[in-house]
This record gives structure tokens, sequence and C-alpha cells, in this order.
């Protein structure tokens, strides 16, 4: 007993100081924010501001950073509602429905996973070119969702597999049409799932940079990680700004993970104990 409370111990020792290195990116690039270009170049790097200043937020705030937010935030919230309407309705025809390509076409949407997305970069550039949506932040939208919807429906297709069909047998009993049985019943019962598919994917879209910087052009239409640019010159880089750039762009996927981590472990989890 006492073996086991020592390694117990320790074991919690060891998650501290993990959690502490893991941490130590964030905390350098928000304690840099806060410093003067001046204070960074003469000063030690893992240094305390002396003298916390605010205007590299400010000086954020003056560029284009809204318009850069805008742009992210249309792009991504846009692209995970399609996702998850899409891979949700294709997940629950893979796990329910009895045709005869359901595993073949099953197999070949998961097979997209092995594709490396640069290589589509070029045929992308070239299909957006000529339909009309090059430089348009709606352009975008199309390359994410069809990028994003192999690990969804393999996601929640396997989720979906584990839901008891008494309750779809139930409903069917009381006359409940397919399409009602899948909005009524399974995607309540999928939201551990939906809420892990639409994090992973949203985490990822905002971060994303080479379609983003391959299908747009101009600066009005250009997205957070593309922003960046904003604060390198041609012999330096404003360093305090960029780093006060980056956090206020991580701030809102970390506060969409903290509000739903406890979802994305149970999507994680689901089905990993039954039986």
């Amino acid at each position: 007993m006492g073996m086991r409370k020592e390694i117990k111990k320790w074991f919690i020792v060891f998650l501290i100081i993990w959690v502490l290195i893991a941490d130590l990116p964030f905390l350098f690039m928000a304690f840099t924010s806060f410093k003067t270009q001046m204070d960074l170049l003469t000063g030690a790097v893992w240094e305390l501001p002396k003298q916390p200043t605010f205007s590299n937020y400010l000086t954020v705030f003056k560029g284009n950073f809204i318009s850069y937010f805008k742009n992210s935030v249309i792009a991504v919230s846009l692209s995970v509602v399609l996702i998850l309407l899409i891979s949700s309705m294709s997940a629950y025809v893979f796990a329910r429905a009895k045709f005869k390509f359901n595993n073949a076409l099953y197999s070949l949407i998961i097979a997209g996973m092995a594709i490396p997305i640069h290589v589509t970069l070029i045929p992308i550039y070239l299909l957006t070119k000529r339909i009309g949506v090059y430089d348009n932040i709606f352009g975008l939208i199309g390359p994410y969702v069809a990028l994003s919807l192999p690990m969804s429906v393999f996601i929640l297709t396997e989720f979906m597999r584990e839901i008891p069909v008494e309750f779809e047998e139930a409903a069917k009993i009381d006359g409940c049409s397919f399409f009602r049985i899948y909005s009524n019943i399974i995607l309540p019962l999928s939201r551990p799932a939906l809420i892990t598919v639409a994090i992973y994917n949203g985490t990822y879209l905002w971060n994303e940079f080479i379609f983003a910087l391959v299908l747009t052009s101009s600066p009005s239409k250009r997205t957070l990680p593309l922003g960046i640019w904003d604060f390198q010159g041609q012999y330096g880089s404003d360093i305090p700004a960029i780093m006060a750039f980056l956090t206020l762009s991580l701030l809102p996927m970390l506060i969409a993970y903290i509000l739903g981590q406890d979802k994305i472990i149970k999507g994680m989890m689901a089905g990993a104990v039954k039986g």
C-alpha cells in the first residue's frame, strides 16, 4: 500500500513537471507580448517584463487584426457547421443503412486520410480560379470541408455504431422516419463525438496557413495565420507585437478547448470500455 502511494505521488510530480514544460512556449509568448522591442533585445530571453506595456496589443488592434479575425471566424465557423452536418449524416448512413456498396464507399472516404493535403494545392487553386472564387474568403470553405471529412466521418461512424439499436427500433414503432430518428435521437446521443469533431477541426482550420496563402491574395481577405506578416519588415520583425498577435489569436481556441475538454475526453473514450 505504501509503495502504491509513493508511485502515485511521484506520478503526480511527473505530471506537474510535464505540464510546466508543455506550457513554457505559451508563457514565453505571453510574457514577451508585454515587453518592448528594446527590452527584448537588451534583456535575457526568459526575463519577466520590467515595465509591462500594452502598447503591443494597441499596435495589433490598430492594424488589420479585426479584419483577419472576422475572416477566420467566417471561414472556420461555416466550415465546421458544414463538416458536422455532412459527416454526421454520412456517418449515420454508414453505421445503420444496409446497401450493397456501404463498406466500399466508407473505405473510399476513409482512404482520404492517407492523401497528403499539399498534393491537392495546385488542382484546388486552378479550380477556384476557374469557378471565380479565388481571393474570396468563401473559396476557403470548400477545401476546408473536403479535407476534414474523412477523419470526421471515421470518428462519428465508429461512435454511432456503439449506440444501441433499441433506441431506433422503439422510434420506428412510434412511426419515426429515418431522418427524424437521425435528428431527434442519434444527434443528441452523439453530442460528445460531435463536439470532439468540432473542436478538432476548428483548431486545425483556425491555424491553417497554406491554403489561405495560396487561395487568397488581398490583405482584406487574409485570415489570422497570414496576418503575422504585418509585423515583418525587410530588415527585422517586431517580435513583441508578433507575440501579442499570437496570444490574441490563441485565446478563442484555448477558451473553446477549456469549455469543451470534458466532451472531448468522452468522445475519444466512447466505446473504449464496451464489453
